[in-house]
């Protein structure tokens, strides 16, 4: 298909097919040499890494995706310009923002943040394709793992709701630690309770306390600190178990009195992320080095005194993954899809079966999906937002992954531009 939208001088069908050629062939060479590492082993591929070689287009194309942004006909534009990720790699460090806090609310609305804690945070909701600006005193959203429950921080208050503005369960105020940035919040299913993580210690909250629940304080250390780096924590589906964790420590699985029952080991560097799964008949860890790390899992029946060391093999875990640097995950039925460094999201299975992998580029921020698991909308730090339609069937050539899935947009919140969709 021609496009046409745009009379310029320039030879907008060279640029349409120089794009669409050098961007299938990318695609095909990428999938091809994933496929054959995944089923031979990376040691035993001899070939070169393939180039996408379209940078020198980038610039053009922006300004194309613009202009049918600002006459409403991204449609075509898109049919014309299927999007990709590298070429446009100077562009994400120039404008591209993390996105956070992702959660379904209904149908095919969703709510989530721009920004991390340490910056001015921006809530939003996506409405099919409309996108709707929230408070910007809003510094934090999470939402239950059930019965629908969300929290949301404003400054030194945090409020529970039945359902998105729904009916008011609880509200508390932060009394000891105002100064301090949510990273994370997750309520519990009645909403009396907030996980709140933070860079200085991860909280258990409620109208009457704020228990510091992790790192345990050193109290023979008089320079201790609460200070920690790659916080991260889980709550099982049913309540019944919170796990925490950060760079130098275990991954420590408590009961919902704060009492230690467990300890896992990382086996990679650092701990990075967990996730139970949608039975919660299983925990996942992730541990980390670099962009890489090791996900594995362990039976929560077994969990009461369980102790996994640290880099040691054994018959307690399951190994799910050896190669991702988890960021965040959802659990599905028997599986998860975890998001990486590198910008893959990954189905795995609870036994550490691949079931698809599907690229969007640079690291993943959030992940949800609508209650009939059919759309999964996909955050990274590039400043985007995919809405994929789970195996629906690839939109275009130049989709690099093996999951068959259709994106219906991708939605653009780059700093100091409007609010852009491809």
């Amino acid at each position: 298909m021609k496009f046409n939208l745009f009379k310029k001088k320039d030879d907008i069908n060279g640029i349409q097919a120089e794009w669409n050629t050098k961007g299938e062939q990318y695609a095909k060479e990428v999938n091809a040499m994933v496929e054959f590492g995944e089923k031979y082993g990376w040691e035993n591929w001899k070939g070169k890494e393939p180039e996408d070689k379209r940078d020198h287009l980038a610039d053009r194309v922006i300004e194309l995706l613009r202009e049918a942004n600002f006459e409403n006909k991204v449609n075509e534009f898109r049919q014309s310009f299927p999007p990709s990720h590298a070429p446009l790699i100077k562009y994400f460090e120039e404008k591209g923002q993390s996105i956070e806090q992702i959660h379904f609310i209904e149908n095919e609305k969703i709510i989530f943040l721009s920004g991390t804690a340490y910056q001015k945070r921006q809530a939003f909701i996506l409405n099919g394709e409309e996108v709707i600006k929230l408070d910007g005193a809003i510094d934090s959203i999470g939402k239950s793992k059930r019965g629908n429950v969300f929290a949301i921080q404003i400054g030194n208050k945090i409020v529970t709701t039945k359902g998105w503005q729904g009916e008011l369960i609880s509200e508390f105020e932060i009394k000891e630690n105002k100064e301090l940035r949510t990273n994370q919040l997750i309520p519990f299913n009645n909403g009396l309770k907030v996980l709140s993580l933070t860079s200085e210690g991860i909280y258990l909250m409620s109208r009457e306390d704020e228990k510091m629940i992790h790192p345990v304080p050193d109290l023979e250390d008089e320079e201790w600190t609460s200070l920690i780096s790659m916080e991260n924590g889980a709550i099982s589906n049913d309540n019944r178990y919170i796990v925490v964790g950060d760079q130098d420590s275990d991954h420590r699985v408590l009961d919902l009195n704060g009492t230690l029952i467990a300890e896992i080991g990382p086996q990679s560097s650092y701990p990075h992320f967990c996730l139970f799964s949608d039975d919660d008949s299983q925990l996942i860890t992730n541990s980390c080095h670099f962009y890489n790390g090791i996900t594995i899992g362990v039976d929560t029946i077994s969990l009461n005194g369980l102790k996994v060391e640290a880099y040691a093999e054994s018959d307690l875990y399951t190994v799910v993954d050896d190669g991702m640097r988890v960021y965040c995950g959802i659990a599905i039925d028997d599986y998860y899809i975890l998001g990486d460094a590198f910008g893959y999201i990954k189905a795995i299975d609870m036994k550490g079966q691949l079931k698809w992998r599907h690229f969007l580029g640079s690291t993943i921020g959030g992940i949800t999906i609508s209650d009939n698991k059919e759309i999964l909308w996909v955050a990274s730090c590039t400043g985007m937002i995919h809405k994929l339609r789970l195996g629906k069937g690839h939109r275009d050539s130049h989709t690099i992954g093996n999951g068959n899935h259709f994106e219906d947009f991708r939605l653009i919140i780059w700093k100091n531009e409007p609010i852009m969709k491809w």
